[in-house]
């Protein structure tokens, strides 16, 4: 899938870490090898993710910089980190991702607000902060995470070889998701949510791919007709398409139309639909005012 619900990066790690492992070393400063000469500072799009910061995260830790050019904090965070980042001597790496220009790679990691900063090593997430950070705080927490991960690194100084340690249970929904069992990997994922509620990694994971299996379920003509059922399949459909404005506006419309039993079914369709994009994102704020106003 791609656009706000997307899956991709699930599937990217457990490739990634594949190619990494598969791949011949590349000469020394082209760049894009464990020797090249990897840039302090770089720019990331939806499409570079992959290659830049995930594949890139095995050789060396990679700090996200998530930010906006409408968001003040981020003009006082970015500076002092792109200057320490250039001060590191290759310790770490910053790349810096523009969410109104790459607003699915937010949406992947769950971030509500800007800026924020993940760490990022061997294809997985493994620290964030939010907020505008002192340069002497945000040493200290890259130093903690270094003397956690840094000699998992190919890249790093005094790196070993070998894997970091990571969460079995993740490694084998990760791997179920890159071969195509949808249900195996939801299975997985409900384990381990069920396990850690706090997990909001596994829980956006659950979501997103319940939401999946239940769009692609459905059977030819399920959508036809002018009931509830088949509105909230077109819903679903719409959603899948990348057209979740006109999912959300179909469903406030049947919220007005009908009442008890049935306009409950609808409003709780809409909420979960609402729940698979950032809570910040324009057409879930304008769709939640919507509904609020037809309820009351």
């Amino acid at each position: 899938m791609s656009g706000a619900v997307d899956l991709s990066v699930l599937k990217e790690r457990a490739e990634a870490k594949q190619r990494a492992a598969q791949a011949p070393a590349s000469p020394a400063g082209d760049g894009s090898g464990a020797g090249g000469a990897i840039p302090a500072v770089f720019d990331v799009t939806e499409a570079s993710f992959e290659a830049d910061v995930l594949v890139r995260s095995t050789q060396v830790l990679v700090l996200v910089d998530l930010w906006a050019t409408w968001c003040e904090p981020c003009k006082q965070l970015s500076p002092t980190l792109e200057a320490l980042a250039e001060g590191a001597n290759g310790a770490w790496v910053l790349a810096k991702v523009d969410i109104d220009e790459n607003p699915r790679i937010a949406q992947a990691f769950g971030v509500q607000s800007v800026p924020t900063v993940i760490a990022i090593a061997d294809g997985q997430p493994v620290a964030a902060f939010q907020g505008v950070q002192s340069a002497a705080q945000i040493n200290g927490w890259v130093e903690e995470i270094l003397a956690k991960v840094g000699g998992s690194l190919t890249g790093a100084p005094g790196g070993s070889e070998g894997p970091a340690p990571v969460d079995p249970r993740v490694e084998a929904a990760e791997a179920l998701l890159a071969d195509g069992d949808i249900d195996g990997a939801l299975a997985q994922y409900r384990e381990i949510n069920a396990a850690e509620p706090g997990n909001t990694e596994a829980a956006l994971a659950v979501r997103n791919l319940e939401f999946l299996v239940r769009a692609q379920g459905y059977a030819p003509g399920d959508s036809e007709g002018d009931g509830v059922d088949a509105r909230l399949v077109r819903a679903d459909g719409m959603v899948l398409a990348q057209q979740q404005t006109d999912a959300f506006d179909l469903l406030i419309e049947t919220v007005k139309q009908t009442a008890g039993d049935e306009r409950d079914r609808v409003r709780t369709r809409l909420l979960e639909l609402l729940q698979l994009f950032d809570p910040a994102d324009p057409d879930v704020v304008a769709a939640r005012r919507k509904l609020a106003r037809a309820l009351y």
